[in-house]
């Protein structure tokens, strides 16, 4: 079954492939500049630190929905042993065994593909089994460091949770936007909270999956036109799921990382800072959140930290 016209028209419209250049691999992240971090670095008012990362368990958000993505596997490979003689220092070491977006991560602009490309029209085949992602792999997006904006979806349509069936539309965001008091603007990493996380806080990981609020198809054309470097929020698809155009599956996915060349994240913890935003009254902040390398890796955990 081939995309709908209306996908390829959003697509063109969005479509950053040469923008930065035949052998770009970073795409919007190319929108980090020197001078948008030492900005970001000026939000820095109280020094509050907010992690936004989930726990890395093996009863994470995973349930069996995405085939092979399973929650980290936990093992002690040695413990107090003592490597050099009786009476010296002993050291305990620890394996894991995960899916690299099991829990909060960054999707790398391989992850998806659609119509036998990638991210600046490279072929999809270049993924191999035996090397991963040699173009466009996570271990390229390095230097995720800029002013990070909470657009608090939820706190601003006066809700708690957004309904499953909510799709996040670009009014959503500016209704976010208006109650941030600031604009989105070129470099930033948006936040979008829509507070489904909760529902995986309370135990409820299958609640968690599905159904979700998340992303329209709407939206990419409003992070494309305010030139954002990327963005992540607190759901599993990070899209609205079930679609809301139906047997569209992951058109948000397309449309970000394969035109537009934006890193998404996903199971991002934004509880926390929503209530550390909304007592300051402050929604941008210095984010750090710089993805683990790993050469080849089409996503990665990451830990990412905001300070007030």
């Amino acid at each position: 079954m081939s995309l709908p016209a209306e996908f390829h028209e959003i697509a063109k419209r969005v479509n950053n492939w040469g923008r930065w250049g035949a052998d770009d691999e970073i795409g919007t992240l190319n929108l980090i500049t020197d001078e948008v971090v030492r900005e970001a670095a000026a939000t820095v008012r109280s020094g509050r630190r907010v992690p936004l990362a989930l726990p890395l368990r093996q009863d994470g958000v995973q349930s069996g929905m995405i085939p092979g993505r399973i929650n980290p596997l936990h093992a002690m490979v040695q413990i107090n042993q003592e490597l050099f003689g009786p009476g010296t220092v002993a050291c305990s070491d620890d394996v894991v065994t995960m899916g690299l977006q099991a829990a909060t991560h960054w999707d790398a602009l391989t992850h998806v593909s659609h119509s036998g490309r990638l991210y600046n029209g490279r072929p999809a085949d270049t993924v191999t089994a035996h090397a991963g992602a040699e173009f466009g792999g996570i271990d390229k997006a390095r230097h995720v460091v800029s002013r990070g904006v909470l657009l608090d979806v939820a706190r601003a349509l006066g809700k708690d949770r957004l309904d499953g069936s909510h799709a996040v539309t670009p009014e959503d965001l500016e209704a976010a936007e208006d109650l941030a008091g600031t604009r989105v603007r070129a470099g930033d990493v948006v936040l979008v909270r829509t507070g489904q996380i909760q529902v995986y806080l309370a135990g409820d990981r299958e609640g968690y999956g599905y159904p979700s609020p998340g992303l329209s198809v709407r939206t990419p054309e409003w992070f494309h036109a305010r030139d954002v470097a990327a963005v992540a929020n607190d759901t599993l698809t990070f899209e609205i799921f079930p679609p809301e155009i139906e047997d569209l599956w992951l058109p948000v996915h397309a449309l970000d990382l394969v035109e537009m060349g934006m890193l998404q994240g996903q199971n991002w913890n934004l509880e926390e800072l929503s209530t550390a935003c909304g007592e300051s009254g402050r929604y941008a902040f210095l984010l750090s959140a710089m993805p683990e390398p790993f050469v080849g890796a089409t996503g990665t955990p990451v830990a990412p930290a905001a300070v007030l």
